[in-house]
């Protein structure tokens, strides 16, 4: 009886660990940059690579807004763009699925005219920033919010974009 228990609970450690293993391969670094870069690519500017400090800012703000899960931005004193993202509890967002939605906004961004014709309460500011040709380091962070809110993901760009008046690329 002793054994059938522990092959049990054996099996239950292994599901575990490559349910956890699953969840952070779909967060990885290079899960936040193979997106980034290949919007970036697609209008010929160059890659982004991941930086830790970068990425350490990055998690420190996330970890402010997991207590409340809240879209609101951080203040880096100009040091770094920021794109932001909330998923409703319930679904495992990913990294791509944040990346994703921010390159979604390409649809409405006009470079002749470098200007953007969101709908009403949508922009193109993230799809902008993640293909800022002066931006080259990213870093990134993704926290599941408390009280079941939700998953909160914020990345973060070295040098910043989005200058008024200047094209993306």
């Amino acid at each position: 009886m002793a054994s059938s228990s522990s092959r049990v609970a054996s099996c239950l450690l292994v599901l575990a660990a490559a349910m956890a293993t699953t969840c952070m391969a779909q967060n990885s670094p290079q899960d936040y940059v193979d997106p980034h870069n290949a919007a970036r690519a697609d209008v010929g500017v160059g890659p982004v690579t991941w930086d830790d400090a970068v990425a350490a800012y990055a998690e420190s703000y996330a970890e402010q807004r997991r207590g409340d899960c809240q879209l609101q931005h951080s203040d880096s004193g100009g040091k770094y763009g920021e794109n932001i993202f909330w998923g409703s509890a319930g679904s495992d967002w990913s990294a791509a699925d944040a990346v994703s939605s921010w390159v979604s906004e390409k649809q409405w961004y006009d470079h002749d005219s470098n200007s953007c014709s969101a709908p009403e309460g949508s922009s193109c500011g993230h799809y902008t920033q993640v293909v800022w040709r002066n931006s080259t380091a990213i870093g990134c962070a993704r926290v599941v919010c408390d009280n079941d809110a939700g998953v909160f993901i914020c990345c973060n760009y070295s040098p910043p974009g989005n200058y008024v008046g200047q094209p993306p690329y």
